[in-house]
């Protein structure tokens, strides 16, 4: 089938997802991540034969994993992530890289560049999975949100640049230098980004709010475009450039356009989640090699497998150097949040791939964990939470009840 026989399928399975979740919410609460992937598997190769994705799908997916990851860099407030509680949640992710190298030299017996691939895998955490989840739940602009979005940020970040250092296909010295240079770069856009904007700006970004101009949404299209251009000159995986621009974007909307960042956020949102990341989800289904992991019985064996490796890996190190102020169940919680992986373990298994140093057996079982992580683990830990404020549990109220999340439903649920 033709690209537009494909779109048209992707776009039916991101359509009838939701209809699933609502379906089937009073039962069980499924993530709508778990449809759109389970429906590309279904519509895939190695299923029903349907959808066969070519450049102008995978395309327009690369663009939905850049969107999902520029969405997540947005939701980071570092004025709440910074101090005492960003020094732990590096800490907690060096550890993890550490331990995670360690264990996958075991398993790929010593392939060092394999080990980079796992292991920088099992340190990843899905912010843009979670935060949803704690924003519907007013628990975002709490403490527990603000200590998860520190751990989920660097959870974000750090494998990212491990990538651009470890896989890039240069030398390390050479990739930190070059590293360096765009983190000198961006540096310099954030300062830019904290200066105080022209009063023109923000009566532009009003006035053309709800006309065909809309200005402040090219303008954030314009900073995701140069981003990812950036990174790609200096041969950095693109979702560096993605995850500065959407830290860049909430600085300059909410110091030049406060009133309106909002209203613009939202329409950035509605293309995102509207079309883009359920694309790359459904994609992702698509691409995912079901028979690899049904016909070779090691790797269905793998599954479980890498999912407790998930947990040792980056699970414990989080709940070792959680912030003392946090209860132990909080804790346990936060630790589930932050075990929680799936599109950035999706992004490097397939530079793995590509790279020809990581089997699709393999691949295919590390994707198939993170699948299970995002359906089982965000479920124990709002259970958990729910529990502790049921219990009379240390909470932070959210200064505003619900904030946006309680108008609409996420892309996580």
């Amino acid at each position: 089938m033709t690209h537009p026989g494909t779109l048209v399928l992707i776009m039916a399975a991101a359509v009838l997802a939701p209809l699933l979740v609502h379906a089937t919410g009073r039962r069980i609460r499924i993530p709508l991540v778990i449809f759109e992937i389970g429906l590309g598997i279904l519509i895939g190769p190695d299923v029903l034969g349907w959808a066969h994705p070519d450049d102008v799908v995978d395309t327009l997916a690369d663009l939905g994993l850049s969107m999902l990851i520029f969405l997540a860099g947005y939701e980071i407030d570092f004025a709440a992530v910074r101090g005492d509680t960003l020094r732990r949640s590096l800490w907690s992710w060096l550890v993890s890289l550490a331990a995670g190298i360690a264990l996958a030299l075991a398993i790929s017996r010593g392939d060092v560049f394999e080990a980079f691939v796992i292991g920088t895998a099992l340190t990843s955490t899905a912010l843009g999975t979670v935060l949803p989840m704690l924003r519907d739940s007013g628990e975002q602009r709490g403490r527990f949100g603000a200590v998860m979005s520190a751990f989920g940020a660097v959870g974000e970040f750090g494998p990212v640049v491990a990538v651009a250092l470890l896989l890039s296909g240069r030398r390390p010295a050479e990739s930190a230098a070059l590293l360096a240079a765009f983190g000198a770069i961006t540096a310099a856009a954030v300062c830019w980004a904290l200066r105080p904007r022209p009063p023109w700006f923000a009566r532009l970004t009003e006035r053309t709010l709800h006309s065909s101009g809309q200005f402040a949404v090219r303008f954030v299209m314009l900073l995701l475009a140069c981003m990812l251009g950036l990174a790609e000159v200096f041969g950095l995986d693109v979702l560096l450039g993605a995850f500065a621009a959407g830290v860049l974007t909430r600085l300059v909307l909410h110091r030049a356009a406060p009133a309106s960042s909002e209203v613009v956020l939202g329409k950035v949102e509605a293309m995102g989640f509207g079309f883009l990341v359920p694309l790359f989800y459904v994609v992702t289904g698509i691409e995912f090699d079901l028979a690899a992991l049904l016909h070779e019985p090691g790797a269905l064996l793998l599954v479980p497998g890498f999912l407790l490796l998930v947990l040792l890996v980056r699970g414990v190190p989080v709940y070792a150097l959680a912030p003392r102020d946090l209860g132990r169940t909080d804790r346990v919680a936060l630790a589930l949040f932050a075990s929680t992986c799936l599109p950035l373990v999706v992004a490097i298994t397939t530079i793995g791939v590509d790279q020809e140093l990581l089997d699709t057996d393999q691949a295919a079982s590390l994707v198939g964990a993170s699948m299970i992580s995002v359906l089982v683990l965000p479920l124990i830990a709002m259970r958990l939470r729910s529990g502790a404020r049921g219990t009379g549990g240390r909470q932070t109220p959210s200064p505003n009840g619900g904030g946006r999340g309680g108008e609409r439903d996420s892309e996580a649920w």
